[in-house]
């Protein structure tokens, strides 16, 4: 299998072990360039908040970095409180607890988010 093949099928057995939870999910996506971040419903199908790279206030400057990541977080955590939502299940989509995803994970918890 390929290191992607292998990360698809950690992040489908966490999000069915979250979706059985049935807590709001906070959802990582790293690329070499961006992160993403957004706060979904239990069951995946609505989205509450989001927050990525991409956004203009987020623009300047390098975007693939642990600066980059923590503003991110900090964001998707003023947008989930925001949206009503204070407690999440954090899924890191298959990728190691390291890093820009570790760093994106501190600044939501020090910005107000639980989990």
């Amino acid at each position: 299998m390929s290191a992607n093949n292998e990360r698809l099928r950690r992040a489908r057995k966490v999000r069915m072990k979250i979706r059985e939870l049935g807590s709001t999910r906070l959802c990582v996506h790293r690329t070499p360039r961006h992160m993403y971040a957004q706060v979904t419903t239990a069951d995946g199908s609505q989205v509450l908040a989001t927050a990525s790279t991409l956004d203009k206030d987020l623009r300047q400057g390098a975007t693939g970095n642990v600066e980059a990541a923590k503003k991110v977080g900090q964001l998707i955590a003023e947008r989930a409180k925001a949206a009503g939502v204070e407690q999440v299940a954090f899924d890191r989509s298959g990728y190691r607890y390291h890093g820009r995803v570790q760093a994106l994970a501190d600044a939501a918890r020090e910005a107000g988010l639980q989990f």
